[in-house]
């Protein structure tokens, strides 16, 4: 039998649907660390960034037996990592979600706090869909945990040239998805 860190994200999902601590163990310490990156540059706060790391975490591990992830798993968890920042900023601003009450955690079972996360998520795939051709390549491929080096060498173009692709996309995603989310708050 091979060591469960060879296997593949979808595999090791697998065994966490059926209880495997070992094979969810593997996934949280492949990807704490990147995670909890993300949560810090987005908050500035360590312990809040670790706080919402570890509530993904703990509400991936209760939700286990019926997480259906459609896709790469690693855009799944930082697509939840961005969504409970979100919260918690908007919680640290004083700002009120209006259809869901602020002691709810957005990633339990609730049907509500589910469907808005998928609404967000179906309108952020279609706003980078909208994205030029390059801008949209290359947020897809950063995505995909590529470098800019990587990117830059697959698309022929300089790393100057997909940092400026990169932050043009992000830059329009931040306003559109702002527009958007206005929407949630109040």
């Amino acid at each position: 039998m091979r060591p469960l860190q060879t296997n593949d994200d979808v595999e090791l999902l697998a065994f966490v649907k059926e209880s495997d601590a070992a094979a969810f163990e593997v996934l949280y310490n492949r990807y704490w660390d990147k995670v909890l990156d993300l949560a810090y540059h987005k908050t500035g706060d360590l312990m809040e960034a670790e706080n919402i790391v570890q509530d993904v975490f703990v509400s991936l591990w209760k939700r286990r037996e019926t997480l259906e992830i459609k896709g790469n798993f690693s855009n799944y968890l930082f697509v939840s990592v961005k969504y409970r920042v979100l919260k918690v900023l908007a919680r640290q601003s004083s700002v009120r979600m209006v259809s869901i009450d602020l002691a709810h955690d957005l990633l339990d079972d609730s049907t509500q706090g589910h469907l808005e996360f998928d609404e967000i998520r179906g309108r952020l795939e279609e706003l980078v869909s909208q994205l030029p051709e390059t801008c949209r390549l290359i947020y897809q491929l950063r995505n995909e945990d590529k470098t800019y080096k990587e990117i830059a060498t697959q698309l022929n173009l300089s790393e100057k040239a997909v940092d400026a692709h990169l932050l043009r996309a992000r830059r329009k995603l931040r306003i559109e998805l702002g527009d958007f989310m206005s929407l949630f708050l109040l």
